[in-house]
């Protein structure tokens, strides 16, 4: 069976989530813009980092609906391109995040770049993180004992 241009996948049963990356001029009340798209839809924005240039900004963005996202996204004129992240959720505790970086390391596993999620889903915390390589993260934070979070999970958790 051919699957949808936009639908999400597990590359080789790697639980991941799509992240949608807007480009958007460097001008007051862009952002705005783009997230007033959102307003009028059933789209939950559920983490967001705003990259800022000198003449541009690149807003990456987790939605629990990416495929409505990326057409409303693309139907309002604004570039946008996607890619799959890695979403851990992390144990309460202060030492969370250096366990994450500890396991990722001890993996080999490059971490390009990071942000927090605005929603906790099952209760803890979560990072989204590009990784150079989504299946060996996925195996490496798995056993370490991390959970790790796919596409319905968050969708699931944002109501």
């Amino acid at each position: 069976m051919a699957q949808q241009p936009f639908e999400t996948a597990h590359a080789h049963g790697v639980p991941t989530v799509r992240q949608l990356s807007i480009f958007i001029e460097n001008q007051v009340g862009q952002l705005l813009r783009l997230t007033q798209l959102f307003d009028r839809t059933d789209v939950h924005i559920l983490a967001l980092s705003v990259v800022y240039c000198v003449d541009c900004a690149i807003t990456r963005m987790i939605v629990d609906e990416p495929d409505e996202a990326y057409q409303l996204l693309r139907k309002h004129g604004f570039p946008v391109s996607d890619c799959e992240l890695v979403v851990v959720g992390l144990p309460h505790g202060k030492r969370a995040l250096l366990e994450v970086w500890t396991a990722l390391l001890r993996g080999e596993i490059n971490v390009h770049y990071t942000y927090p999620l605005l929603v906790r889903p099952r209760g803890n915390a979560a990072i989204a993180v590009h990784a150079d390589d989504n299946e060996l993260a996925v195996k490496v934070l798995r056993e370490a004992q991390f959970s790790v979070l796919d596409q319905e999970d968050l969708a699931r958790g944002a109501l």
